[in-house]
Formats: C-alpha cells, structure tokens, sequence
C-alpha cells in the first residue's frame, strides 16, 4: 500500500475496494481555506463586540495576531489533495455590505479565494484524478440568506453535476462509488439543503477545544469509549488556544503550536484503527497538512484493516476444516 498522496484511494488493496467508506481512514483538512486570509478583511460578524472594538482601534496589533492564529493551513487546496486530504472543512460566508453574491471562505476573517472559483479547481482536479473521492463539507454560512443558499447550491450541483453522490443508504465503498461515477460527497450544514437529494447533511465533528496534544487526545479517547456515530464522522487533531494564551505567549502562533505537538499527537495516531468497531476512527483532520505528515500517517492506518480481513479469513478457513 503506497501511503503517498495523489490516487492513495485507487492504490488501495483490491481487499479495502469493497470496504465501506465510513470504515476507512480518511486524512481531513480543518479549516482548509485558511492558508489564504485576507488580513484586510473585516472580522466575521459573529465575532464578539469587545473584540470588534479593540480590532477597530487597534487593528494593527490585533490583524498580526488573528493572521497567525487564524491560520490552519499553508498549502492550496489543489496541493492539499494531492498530498492525500479527502475530506474539507469549508466555513462558506457572504461579506458583510458586498453588493454582489460572491461567497469567500472564513475563519475569523475573510479569505482572498472565491468558493466558487475555489471549487471549480477542485472538480478540474477531480476530473484528472477519476478514482479518488472527496467530502467537501460546507458550514457556518455567515451573512447567507435563503435565496443565496438556493443559488449557491444551483452552481453547485452545475460545477459538480453528475459526480455528486446523492444521499442514500446504501452503503458506499469506492468500488459502488467508481462503478456509479461519483467523487464528491458535499455535505452542507443549513436547513436549505432538506430538498436537495445531492447534498448530505452535517458530519459529527469531534472537536476538543483543547490547546495540548494530551487534552485532545484525551477528549478523542473520551468520545471513542461512547462509542463511534453511525456513518462519517471527523476527529479533529487540531489545537485551539484560548485569547489569554495567545495574549501571554506573543511570540507563539498556531503553527508552532501545532509543530511543537505533534509528536505526541502522531503517536496517538498511529495506535488508532479505522473499521467498524465502536473505538474505530474515520476521518481524521488537523492543521498544517502540508509540513506535517497527516496524510501518510492516516492513510497507513489502513493497512490494519487487511490485517483484520485475513485473521478473519485464516479463522474462517481452520474453522471449516475441524
């Protein structure tokens, strides 16, 4: 199994073909569209008043700040996949005043990229790579009315067309998925989607809100000994540190943060196993994909599932012939 990026999913054993995609390890992207703010941009609207205030007045201590911790990712989405990330956290949102119906992605602020533009780069991407399947899963949808949603999913369901694989229960596996032509799950956290067959809905994301590898990966384990969701779900390795952090450690930025950890997040990582036990993972996202190695870390995993298949078959095997 070649745990390098670009066609990981078609360089899979002919075994994990017909293995369910909720049973794979996945490697996410969180915040994907981070690694092109516009730190000119104004603050999301949700952000606090205080904050609002103090970013007014004193933007030119606070936009340093929010660019390095705001900041997840330093690769494009066109690297990210052929590094290997398959599934896409994308925070759409609709400009505060902007006359026009371009969406930019967010966090915190604003992106540079259009989604629009973005995502036709994807399906080009897509097109050239015609066995690897991505979740692209759209939220927060700041500043969006009903009538954008409607128009949003329009150029949607145009840009991807007959790639899109429509909500159903039967079970995917890539083989269903290449026989069938699909690549994209889009899932899209909004009340606007109930009447849209090709969209699915919101992934259950397992975010820790915790600023050391040893408070998320205690949150995960937490979470794990629940037991896993039905379906697709997201661990989140990423860190999130609190304003007084950030305040008291100047010097410091997310990517540090993120680098400093990820040691102790990896070794997690690599005792963890995808399937589909109740302590399995799925998809498994972080921060900074592209320096660190996520996605050969992820995709390895899937080698312990060809493991289990042939236990299984050698149990089967010796029990025939007792």
């Amino acid at each position: 199994m070649d745990p390098r990026g670009e066609d990981w999913m078609s360089g899979l054993p002919e075994e994990l073909w017909d293995v369910p995609l909720t049973d794979l390890a996945i490697p996410g992207s969180h915040d994907a569209m981070s690694y092109c703010l516009d730190v000119g941009s104004p603050l999301v609207p949700s952000e606090s008043g205080a904050f609002r205030l103090l970013d007014r007045l004193f933007s030119c201590i606070t936009r340093p700040f929010i660019f390095k911790w705001a900041t997840t990712q330093d690769k494009s989405i066109e690297e990210q996949l052929s590094m290997g990330i398959r599934f896409f956290d994308l925070r759409v949102a609709h400009k505060p005043s902007d006359p026009s119906s371009d969406l930019y992605f967010t966090h915190v602020i604003y992106t540079h990229a259009a989604v629009l533009e973005t995502l036709a780069s994807v399906a080009v991407w897509l097109k050239s790579h015609p066995k690897e399947v991505v979740i692209l899963a759209c939220s927060h949808f700041e500043g969006i009315d009903d009538k954008l949603h409607q128009s949003f999913i329009v150029s949607l369901k145009k840009l991807f067309g007959s790639k899109l694989c429509p909500k159903k229960e039967a079970v995917l596996t890539l083989r269903s998925l290449w026989t069938s032509g699909f690549q994209v799950l889009l899932s899209y956290d909004s009340q606007a989607a109930a009447r849209h067959a090709e969209l699915w809905p919101p992934l259950p994301y397992w975010w820790a809100n915790q600023r050391t590898a040893q408070g998320v990966t205690s949150y995960l384990d937490w979470n794990k000994d629940l037991g896993r969701p039905e379906g697709f779900f997201v661990s989140g390795l990423n860190l999130t540190a609190d304003r007084l952090y950030i305040a008291e450690n100047p010097k410091q930025s997310l990517r540090t943060l993120s680098v400093g950890n990820w040691e102790a997040l990896r070794t997690w990582l690599q005792e963890q196993e995808p399937g589909p036990g109740p302590r399995s993972l799925n998809i498994i996202a972080g921060d900074f994909v592209g320096p660190l190695p996520l996605c050969s870390t992820v995709i390895a995993l899937n080698k312990k599932l060809l493991n289990k298949r042939g236990h299984r078959e050698t149990q089967s095997h010796h029990g025939g012939t007792r």
